[in-house]
């Protein structure tokens, strides 16, 4: 079936619509995830109350805009994050319209363009989770990184890659960051990053191949770089994330206790250098990165044709 049958208005309408929706929902992993709380039941209640949520308390954000800010139940203010993240996925939604339906018309039968758009739109939306939850809790869920690489390596057919591409591309990137890693701990007596920073860039070169795991590399470490910088020059102190402080706290306590395995975790945490404040060097900044890899990736994904391009073109530039 081709894609031109259908008005484009219908499916921009559809995506923006499909993403707000899915935005809502993501709004209850972002919160449940990190708290191995699970994300099907009990249905949305108000966090504060525990007061189930009405179907027309919850309509992504006209609810917020109409109540004001404010749970419908109990008055509670409600973080404009939620707004924020329903926005997030409904312009995914429209965006992924464009790049993987509208833009594919010529090319692609519907059936093949709407299986890219849902594999891309469930890896997108749960890219977004992890960004928050790295934020508040700087860890990455397993299920999202490698999960999304997984999708990444079954759709690559699909979307013109080819599947050996991004096998070698996503395990070639993940143990390239995982190497850096160790000559930076043999350096430095300490790991720089994360492992789920090296599962995400594992997630990209299974998406992208190794030219888009590279970009997102690059344009993660300098815009993270930046904005490190850029608020320390502003007076910003980066401290650490309430959730973070708490499982620190947590671990403390059992190593006390004699629990080894929270000696283990807390000797080996990357975050022993960095004060709850947020005072110190800022190349010890409590910034996550992970977010900053998912900025690269999105910035890959909508652009990266052109990215590509312009590369090939520098490198002949450079080549003669």
């Amino acid at each position: 079936m081709s894609i031109a049958v259908v008005p484009p208005w219908f499916f921009r309408l559809f995506g923006a619509l499909f993403g707000l929706l899915w935005g809502s929902f993501l709004n209850v992993v972002i919160h449940r995830v990190p708290r191995e709380l699970s994300v099907v039941k009990p249905a949305s209640h108000c966090p504060a109350c525990k007061t189930p949520i009405r179907p027309w308390n919850n309509v992504p954000l006209l609810s917020y805009l109409l109540m004001g800010g404010k749970a419908g139940c109990c008055g509670v203010k409600v973080s404009p994050r939620y707004p924020l993240v329903e926005a997030i996925g409904g312009g995914i939604g429209l965006a992924l319209v464009e790049t993987c339906i509208l833009q594919r018309a010529s090319e692609w039968p519907l059936e093949r363009a709407l299986a890219v758009y849902g594999a891309t739109f469930a890896v997108s939306l749960a890219l977004v989770a992890a960004t928050f939850i790295d934020l508040d809790f700087m860890y990455i869920p397993d299920s999202i990184s490698i999960g999304g690489a997984i999708v990444g390596a079954l759709t690559a057919t699909l979307r013109g890659f080819s599947l050996v591409d991004s096998l070698v591309s996503g395990i070639g990137s993940f143990v390239l960051l995982a190497g850096f890693d160790r000559v930076y701990k043999a350096i430095r007596g300490r790991s720089g990053l994360g492992m789920g920073d090296w599962k995400l860039l594992m997630l990209a070169g299974a998406w992208f191949g190794w030219r888009g795991a590279f970009f997102v590399l690059l344009a993660g470490s300098v815009q993270g770089s930046v904005t490190a910088l850029g608020l320390r020059l502003f007076g910003v102190k980066l401290a650490l994330p309430e959730g973070v402080i708490e499982e620190r706290r947590e671990l403390q306590k059992m190593a006390e206790e004699g629990d080894e395995e929270a000696k283990k975790i807390l000797e080996e945490d990357l975050l022993n250098d960095v004060d709850e404040k947020g005072e110190g060097d800022v190349m010890q900044s409590a910034l996550a990165f992970g977010p900053f890899l998912v900025l690269g990736w999105f910035e890959f994904l909508f652009f990266g044709e052109r990215i590509v391009r312009d590369y090939d073109g520098w490198l002949r530039l450079l080549l003669g």
